[in-house]
């Protein structure tokens, strides 16, 4: 939905910047980082064909922490990349800088043991557990915490994958 008040969105893990053309299109203030330098360039350059502005950055995301405030924290498939050790500390980062009434919006890969690793392992992604990215939100209101299980073929190999989608919601208590 496009905001009705003004809205600083991060997109963490941007690629190749559809999703935050997408967000700045429909009026959100849009902050991406990619590890990637081609993934930058090219978020620029749709942003560009497309008429938006995106302030697009090259970071890594094991190394990266937020030092101001978001209303709306997006990552769509690349949390799989934060190590299992780093998750809570990177994972308070990201909570701490959200604004108040702020939303995550995330999905993560999840192992299932009725469906096959992925063709293509990558040694610096690290499967969620079920339930897992749920844990880092116990003090938040959850909106939505769902799991997916669907095929893909992204290798050229018809193949399965399971995710976690969480919408979560900073609630601030009142005393």
């Amino acid at each position: 939905m496009p905001p009705t008040k003004h809205l600083k969105l991060l997109d963490i893990g941007c690629g190749e910047g559809k999703d935050a053309v997408f967000f700045a299109r429909n009026g959100y203030d849009v902050t991406a980082f990619d590890i990637s330098d081609a993934g930058v360039e090219k978020t620029k350059r749709l942003a560009d064909k497309i008429g938006v502005h995106v302030n697009v950055f090259k970071a890594d995301i094991l190394d990266f922490r937020l030092d101001s405030y978001f209303d709306v924290i997006y990552s769509s498939g690349v949390l799989n990349y934060i190590k299992p050790e780093y998750r809570d500390e990177i994972f308070r980062n990201y909570k701490q800088y959200t604004n108040p009434y702020g939303v995550h919006v995330l999905n993560v890969f999840v192992n299932k043991p009725f469906i096959a690793p992925p063709p293509e392992k990558e040694s610096n992604s690290f499967m969620w557990r079920s339930g897992e990215l749920l844990t880092h939100y116990q003090d938040w209101f959850i909106k939505d915490s769902s799991e997916i299980v669907f095929d893909c073929n992204s290798s050229g190999i018809p193949h399965k994958h399971a995710m976690t989608k969480l919408i979560a919601q900073k609630i601030i208590k009142l005393d």
